[in-house]
Parts: structure tokens; C-alpha cells; sequence
């Protein structure tokens, strides 16, 4: 073991000292000595020093156990020439400060259980936070001293007398919880609706006692907010609203003030002090305020707790920006103070008051950012290994040039626009080898999407011998030299490349639990695939643009790139007007395939299904039918499931028959596949991304973005000669640009009517009576946004759709909640929180029904899933039936579901919800007619059910939507 020895030794006793010390150990100062040494060798050292031992000997024995931790082991002679870490104490380390007669006794006043000094953890918390943003922002020099400040304030609410006694009587080590400690409701009957949070009473204090000219308002404004929301807001029956709600609940605070503001003045003395041999000075740039206890309530009257996210809709495109700037800013200065909160809080009261004496936190930094691993090498032998399968490829040279042009420092955020088949892929692993990437997050819009880029990347053709990982809400698995194991827990996003949906990431800006993502998203390079998908999402496009603002920030003049946007179809008002990215930033690859294609519009009528190509059998193969909603897909699989040889692939499935088929999918239809099947009949999660392939293409009618996606999995390999046939389903609300059929009811749903029509309208007035190849749809696109006509309608969907997210974003980004933990939860029962950008979703769970044909159907006596690990979810509004009462199926379930399955009745339909967001007690779509029995009852008519057939499963399914129109 390596050991240093320090003395303070006096007199007689530092030459007896310095004559044994020196003939174990190196001398590295006047009093200090380091060595290497046995255990052995260590006891026969401290066995000398104890015979020649006398009261003026001091000498302490540390183990230097990593660069960033010693354990203090012994000492021989006078204990209090040292503190209780093991170190020698210094001027800044005395515990006590006198303000005005008062002694104030810093030492007793605790930050946590751990017993760390309130004082230190401060400074600690508010040093370390600054520096993380020096390292992500290292040219934000405001953003850095403004978290810097909330840092020693964050706590400051702890010197409440109340918390102070709680933490006495339970003054021990143990791990703290992510959300911090709180006085438990188990201490006498203390309870959260009297009571403020510490962080609360923290921001209160902060906002009467604060006194600084410096500081401009949104910087003050950022720091409450990270003061405030650093911990989550525990649930109340009355929330606080304002100040002076918190201030209210502080009963006995006329006694207190005085003596809670000479401790607030104490401890901020001892931070001036240790800021001083840090070289920190922002904290003597501010005083506080004197107020008279009388005058606290007009100063704090009328004024609002920080909001959450601010946002208020606009009306036009780019006048998000301001709000997009601040939220985001807010974003990194929370992160920052919780993560350096939580990394300090591990700590012992010992090692933390040995780090800031030694002046050592900054290594604290090490356990905080991701380490290089290699993964240049891996990129590399990935890049290495086309060179040398394809020699002088003269798409191999493209792909170099667009990627070296992508890495050019003065891009700020690099947008690939690559058409389909040009090796997107390939340019972004390139991109990331020229901008020295260490580690890169790969973020898409759905989970079939991340599946297929993890899929590719674990190949042999790309990353065998890295370590990926991929983490969705369904999936935690990571491969490493072709071994693929579950992700530990604890161990998440811990992988050279992480393959992850949007909402993993979004997580991290709407939710307290997994705010420390965001440090490591920005640490690491970032590749969004298939942004596109975003711009109509109701409140991701606003949250996404955050998370580009953040990584945004990182790029100062000589500064590569880290961040890259990849699509065939960039949306250039999105990219130049909402995103701000300039339009020198979008690099642009043309694809090489040169196959011939043809475009065919089919007017259709929802009255006449004979005539719609999409629910036509195929009887040629290497077919994809490909509708906007699953419920399409489904009823055409049914009605030519004996006709046809056929796969149907949508989202409505459990976990394990999604996976199964799509491998099944992937395995088929791609390059050099097997061809099991000659027919994909789909919903729209194999438009993007999915590197599969097929002769002929039949889709309904839809925006120019998807439009091309799936054109871009249409001979997507470039292999047939013969020109490829893209057949268009379009209804005459489409053409009209109005709500009147079923098509043009859900592109309205999604706010892309108009932005479809204007698609159309182009498409019928420049395609000719000709064969096209892939890059002259692409030219077209690029010429479609150049339309001033086309821009008005496209923007008219866009300030729609942004109007709806800031109203999403109100409704379904509730303020960080803490929730009591349930007996389920601590068994590890997963639930669904209760607003969600994705829509409110709950377990279900229904009867399995076999489908023959569209009236031929059996209900089984069996339900869709048994284990929770394969339980399924459903929007809220479709389970109540979009306010339809004959459709309301949570109606039904709460009239017969304590008969039926014997459990205690719920007498409110708000108790079945909050139940089903736990996969234990899921709402129940439909029943077995066994089950039925038992209550005399028939099943509901709009029952939805897990249909299978004899090929495959068809998933969640109403009976009444199958045989609609028959």
C-alpha cells in the first residue's frame, strides 16, 4: 500500500520522529514522508514511533487508496493536532464565527445525515457545479458564477431549526436519496401541507436577503429557479403558488428570524473564507440585505414561484427563441447544482472536509464526466474496414468529403441531409472520428427506429468489438464483442454509444429522477436521427430545440462540432427559422443509387374500399403497404392473411411480439434477407431509419417528410432494373386541404393537412408522365421549399402545432413531483407517470380473440399477457372512448371488474386510473366470456381486444373497428 505520514511533531520529538520516518519512508517536505509499504512494515513503523513517543509528538499515518480518496488510519502522540478527517486544521477551518455577541458554531450546523458541516457542502456543491459548466460551456464565464451562487445557496434553508434537530436525531451515514433529504412525516406528525421544504425555504431567503448590482435579471432569475427546483415538490392538497404561501406556513418565524439570519450571516462568513483559498471572489460581490422582520411580507407580497418552463404560444415561427434560450440555460444551471449535489452528498463528512482543505474537489470532477474509452480506435477500424472492401469507392470518397465538411468548426450544429441509400450511418460515424469523439448519444424518434440503428451498429459491418448500449422504456440491453446481457440497473447510458429514444433524453429536462443524463448528454458527441419526426410532435419540437440550444452554446469559435442533425427530408423552415441553425450548416450527399421510379395518385373514398390500393391483396412480391394508423394495416392483413404471404408490423403489440416480429420484419426485407415474406403490411414505424427494402410501395397519402421516407425504403439498394412503382392513396379532403374523411382527419390530428395538401398540390403540378430517379425527388423537395405558397401553408401547420405544445407542455409537464413510495414500488413495480409527452397512457390488459376473417372470430379464454415484463399500454382517451359514453370501457370495467375478479370495489374512475399507471392493475379493455359469466354479463360492443390469427399475433384490436362498414 503507498501511505504518507505527516508531523507535527514539536521540540525534541521532531528530530526522534524525522530519524525513524526517514528510514521507512521518502521525505517529499519538511514534516511529510511517502513510501510504499506492507502492512507488516506499517505496524513496525507506528510500533517505533509509540516507544519514543512524548507529549510533544503528533504524527498521523493516511493510505492513499486512488487520486481522489485516502483513508486515515492512525495516530501516534497528540490526537488534536489534527481534526477528525486526519487533517491538519487551517484558518479557514474554524468552526466558530461571532455576528455581532452571537458565537455561532458552525460545526453543528449539518447539510445531511452524513453529517457534513452546511458550510462546506455549500461552497462544495456550488464549486463543483461551477465547474462542470466550465467544462461543457467553457466560454459561459455568466452562466458558470450565476450556478456558483445558487450553489451556496441552494441549502441555506437547512439552517431552519427544525430540519437542523430532525438531522440530529438522525445523524448517521447512509446513501441519500436522489431527491435529497427532508424531514420524514414519520417524525411526529409533521406533515408538508404546514410546512415548507428546505429548497423552499432557501428561495425565500434568497429572495429578501440577497443584495447584488451586478447581476442581470434573467441571471437572478436562474438561480432562484435552480434554488427552487433543485428538489422536487412534495405533494400537497394546496400547492404553493407564491412566496408568501411559504412564508405563511412558517409559524413560529417572528422568534426564529433573528437567530436564523445571524446563522445565514455565519455561515456565509466561513464560505467567504474557504472561497478565498479557492480563488473564488463572486461572493464578495454581494451583501444581504438588512430587513426588519415587519417588513418581510410586503417585499415577498404578489411574487410568483419560479415557473417551471416558461412558454406562451406565438404567432410567428422564430418567436420561440427567447423562451427556448432561457428554459434551456435553465436546464444546464439545474443539472448542474443536482449533480454536483448528489456527487458531494456521497461523501463522508470526513472526506469532504479533507478535500476542501487540501484543496483537492476538483478531482471530484473525474466521477462526474465520461472517461475516453477507446471508441476512436473502434470508429476507426469500422472506417478502415470499408477502405479496404471497397478500394477507390468513389462513394467512399463522397461520404469522407461531406463528413470532413461536416466537422468544419464553424458549424455550430451540423445538419446532414442525406437522401436515401447515401450511408448515413457510415457519415456520422465518420463525422464522429474527425470531431475526436469520445462518447456519442445516437437519439431517435421511436423505439423500431433505435432498434434498427443499434441493430446496424452491432455488426460486423460497424461496431462488433464496441460497447452499445440500447435504453428505451421497453428495452435496457447492451452488447459488448458480441455478448449481450441486460443493463445492469445503476449502470444505464454507461456505454461508448448509447442508442436511446427522445423521450430518455426529454426525461432528463421534465423530470427530477433523471436530471443527471443531461451532464452527459452534454459531455458527449450527439447524433439525432431522423429529427424530422419532431416537428409535428406536440411539445417535443419545443423541448427538443432546448436540448439544440443547449449543445449549441458548447460551439465558440474554434470549437468542432459535436452535435448532428441527420435526415433525407431537414424541413428547412424548421432547421433556419424555428432551430436557427444557419443553412451553410446543412451539408447535403446525393444518393447513389440510380433505380427508376414512378409515382401513381389514387383518388379514394372511405365509402369504397374495393377501389383503395391498401386494402387490395398483393400477389407480386417484395410488396410494402404501408397506412398512417395501425387500425388500416390490420383490417388488410385479416382480410388477405390466407391469400397472402404476408407480415403485419405496427406499435399495438406486447414487448415480446413486437421484438419477435420485428427481427422477423428486419430479417426479410433487408439486404441479401431471407424474403420469408412478400408482403409488409404496416402502420408508419417502418418509414424511418429501418434499412429494409422492397419492390413496390403502396402508401396513403401524407406530408412531404414522410412521403420520402418511405419512397427512401423503395428499392433502397439500388438492385432492379425494372422502374419501381410508388402508389399514393389520396382522399379528396386531402386535395381540399379540409377535415372531411379519415385521412385528412388524422393529418389535421397531426397538424399536417395543410402541409400534405400543399405536398400534392406541388407534386400534381411539376411530376410529369416519366420515370424519376431518387435524387430528382429530392431536387423537387428542395424546389417545394422554395415556394412562397408552400411556406405559408407549411408554417400555418408549424405555429398550429407549436400553439398545441406550449399547451401540452402546460398540461403534461407538471412540476418535478416526489411521490410517497409505495408498497408496489418498493417491490419494483414500474409505473407510468401521470402526464406524459407521448399522451396519457395506462396498463391494459384484454381477452385474446383468434380472427379468422373479418366477421369470423372466436374469443379465447386467455388474456394478452402474464407477466408485467410483457404488459402493454394504451392512451387514455382511447380506453374512455374520446368522450364517447358508448365507447367508455373504463365505464364498464369499474361497474363489473370487483365481481369478476374479486377485488375491492372502486368507487371513483380517478382510483382505476391512478391504479393501471402500475402494470399490477391494469384497466381491463375487454374480459374472457368465461369471466363475463360469473356477472350475467356480454361484452362491451366496442371491447378492444389482443387479436391473433394462425400466423402471427394482429394485437389490440376493436371488434367493432374490424367489422366497421361490413
Amino acid at each position: 500500500m503507498m501511505v504518507i505520514f505527516i508531523s507535527q511533531c514539536e521540540k525534541k520529538a521532531l528530530k526522534r520522529t524525522r530519524r525513524i520516518l526517514d528510514s521507512f519512508a521518502n521525505r517529499i517536505g519538511d514534516n511529510t514522508w511517502q513510501t510504499v509499504i506492507t502492512q507488516e512494515g506499517l505496524n513496525a513503523v507506528q510500533k517505533l514511533l509509540r516507544k519514543t513517543a512524548s507529549k510533544n509528538s503528533a504524527v498521523i499515518c493516511h493510505w492513499i487508496r486512488s487520486r481522489s480518496r485516502s483513508d486515515f488510519l492512525w495516530v501516534v502522540g497528540k490526537k488534536d493536532a489534527f481534526n477528525e478527517s486526519g487533517v491538519v486544521p487551517v484558518h479557514y477551518g474554524v468552526v466558530e464565527r461571532f455576528i455581532g455577541e452571537k458565537e455561532i458554531m458552525l460545526e453543528k450546523i449539518y447539510a445531511n445525515t452524513n453529517g457534513q458541516r452546511l458550510d462546506q457542502h455549500l461552497f462544495a456543491v456550488g464549486y463543483i457545479a461551477k465547474k462542470l459548466i466550465e467544462k461543457i460551456l467553457p466560454h459561459d464565464g455568466a452562466l458558470a458564477q450565476t450556478v456558483f451562487i445558487a450553489g451556496c445557496w441552494h441549502d441555506i434553508g437547512k439552517i431552519d431549526e427544525a430540519f437542523q434537530q430532525w438531522i440530529k436525531l438522525n445523524k448517521k451515514f447512509k446513501d441519500i436519496p436522489d431527491d435529497g433529504e427532508h424531514i420524514d412525516k414519520k417524525t411526529g406528525k409533521f406533515s408538508w401541507e404546514k410546512y415548507p421544504r428546505h429548497n423552499e425555504l432557501s428561495l425565500l431567503l434568497f429572495e429578501f436577503l440577497f443584495d447584488n448590482n451586478s447581476l442581470n435579471d434573467d441571471s437572478i432569475k436562474r438561480i432562484k429557479h435552480a434554488i427552487y427546483w433543485h428538489h422536487a415538490k412534495p405533494m400537497r392538497k394546496t400547492d404553493f403558488k407564491k412566496l408568501i404561501d411559504i412564508y405563511n406556513k412558517l409559524e413560529n418565524f417572528e422568534n426564529e428570524y433573528k437567530k436564523v439570519f445571524d446563522s445565514l450571516k455565519g455561515v456565509f462568513s466561513s464560505l467567504e473564507k474557504i472561497a478565498e483559498n479557492y480563488e473564488e471572489d463572486i461572493l464578495k460581490t454581494f451583501s444581504f440585505k438588512k430587513v426588519n422582520f415587519d417588513d418581510i411580507e410586503e417585499l415577498i407580497e404578489g411574487v410568483d414561484l419560479p415557473v417551471y418552463k416558461r412558454y406562451s404560444a406565438k404567432e410567428k415561427i422564430d418567436a420561440y427563441s427567447h423562451n427556448i434560450n432561457f428554459n434551456a440555460k435553465n436546464n444546464l444551471a439545474r443539472t448542474a447544482i443536482v449533480t454536483a449535489d448528489r456527487l458531494i452528498s456521497s461523501l463522508t463528512a470526513q472526506e469532504l472536509d479533507a478535500y476542501i482543505i487540501n484543496q483537492t474537489l476538483d478531482n471530484l470532477l473525474d466521477n462526474a464526466l465520461f472517461k475516453e474509452r477507446g471508441l476512436k480506435v473502434h470508429l476507426k477500424a469500422c472506417l478502415d474496414y470499408f477502405d479496404k472492401r471497397y478500394p477507390e469507392s468513389e462513394r467512399n470518397k463522397v461520404q469522407n468529403k461531406v463528413a470532413i465538411e461536416l466537422a468544419d468548426e464553424e458549424i455550430n450544429i451540423g445538419v446532414l441531409n442525406g437522401s436515401a441509400g447515401c450511408g448515413k450511418t457510415k457519415i456520422a460515424l465518420e463525422w464522429a472520428l474527425e470531431t475526436n469523439a469520445k462518447k456519442i448519444y445516437w437519439i431517435c424518434p421511436r423505439v423500431q427506429v433505435c432498434e434498427g440503428i443499434y441493430t446496424d451498429l452491432s455488426s460486423d459491418e460497424y461496431l462488433a468489438n464496441a460497447n452499445i448500449e440500447i435504453v428505451t422504456g421497453e428495452i435496457k440491453k447492451r452488447r459488448n464483442k458480441a455478448n449481450e446481457e441486460e443493463t445492469p440497473e445503476g449502470e444505464l447510458f454507461s456505454s461508448d454509444i448509447v442508442v436511446t429514444t427522445i423521450d430518455q433524453i426529454i426525461n432528463s429536462i421534465t423530470t427530477h429522477k433523471d436530471i443527471t443524463t443531461l451532464m452527459d448528454f452534454m459531455n458527449a458527441h450527439v447524433i439525432f436521427d431522423e429529427y424530422h419526426e419532431y416537428i409535428t410532435m406536440q411539445g417535443f419540437n419545443l423541448l427538443f430545440a432546448e436540448l439544440i440550444e443547449a449543445k449549441k452554446m458548447q460551439q465558440y469559435e474554434e470549437t468542432l462540432p459535436n452535435t448532428l442533425l441527420v435526415s433525407a427530408t431537414p424541413n428547412p423552415i424548421f432547421i433556419k427559422d424555428f432551430l436557427q441553425i444557419n443553412e451553410d450548416n446543412i451539408i447535403g450527399m446525393q444518393s447513389f443509387n440510380n433505380s427508376a421510379y414512378k409515382v401513381e395518385f389514387v383518388v379514394v373514398r372511405d365509402d369504397n374500399e374495393v377501389q383503395n390500393p391498401l386494402m387490395q391483396m398483393q400477389n407480386e412480391n417484395e410488396v410494402f403497404v404501408i397506412s398512417n394508423t395501425a387500425v388500416m394495416a390490420q383490417r388488410s392483413f385479416i382480410e388477405y392473411q390466407h391469400s397472402e404471404n404476408s407480415i403485419l408490423f405496427h406499435s399495438k403489440f406486447t414487448k415480446n411480439d413486437k421484438e419477435f416480429l420485428f427481427n422477423e420484419v428486419f430479417n426479410s426485407f433487408k439486404k441479401d434477407g431471407n424474403k420469408k415474406y412478400n408482403v409488409l403490411r404496416s402502420g408508419p414505424v417502418v418509414q424511418a431509419s429501418l434499412n429494409i427494402t422492397c419492390k413496390k410501395m403502396i402508401s396513403e397519402m401524407t406530408h412531404a417528410e414522410n412521403f420520402l421516407q418511405r419512397l427512401g425504403r423503395l428499392d433502397r439498394f439500388g438492385e432492379y432494373n425494372e422502374s419501381n412503382i410508388y402508389t399514393i392513396a389520396v382522399t379528396q379532403g386531402v386535395i381540399e386541404g379540409k377535415s372531411k374523411d379519415s385521412t385528412s382527419r388524422f393529418l389535421k390530428e397531426l397538424d399536417s393537412l395543410q402541409s400534405a395538401k400543399a405536398w400534392y398540390d406541388f407534386l400534381h403540378n411539376n411530376l410529369e408522365e416519366k420515370e424519376y430517379q431518387i435524387n430528382d425527388f429530392y431536387k423537387l423537395y428542395q424546389k417545394f421549399y422554395e415556394d412562397e405558397n408552400v411556406n405559408r401553408l407549411i408554417k400555418e401547420d408549424l405555429i398550429t402545432a407549436f400553439k398545441k405544445s406550449v399547451d401540452v407542455i402546460e398540461k403534461n409537464i407538471l412540476d418535478p413531483k416526489s411521490f410517497p413510495n409505495s408498497k408496489k414500488q418498493d417491490e419494483g413495480g414500474v409505473r407510468i407517470k401521470k402526464n406524459s409527452m407521448r399522451g396519457s397512457s395506462l396498463f391494459v390488459q384484454m381477452a385474446k380473440v383468434k380472427i379468422e376473417g373479418i366477421t369470423r372470430y372466436e374469443v379465447l379464454d386467455e388474456y394478452a399477457w402474464e407477466n408485467i415484463e410483457n404488459s402493454m399500454t394504451l392512451e387514455q382517451n382511447i380506453i374512455e372512448g374520446y368522450g364517447d359514453s358508448n365507447k367508455n370501457l373504463l365505464a364498464f370495467m369499474a361497474k363489473k371488474h370487483h365481481n369478476i375478479k374479486d377485488v375491492k370495489k372502486a368507487y371513483k374512475d380517478a382510483q382505476l386510473i391512478n391504479e393501471a399507471r402500475d402494470p399490477n392493475t391494469p384497466v381491463y379493455l375487454s374480459y374472457t366470456l368465461q369471466d363475463l359469466q360469473k356477472v350475467n354479463e356480454q361484452p362491451h360492443n366496442w371491447a378492444q381486444y389482443y387479436a391473433v390469427c394462425d400466423k402471427q399475433p394482429i394485437g389490440i384490436l376493436s371488434l367493432q373497428q374490424l367489422i366497421k362498414e361490413k
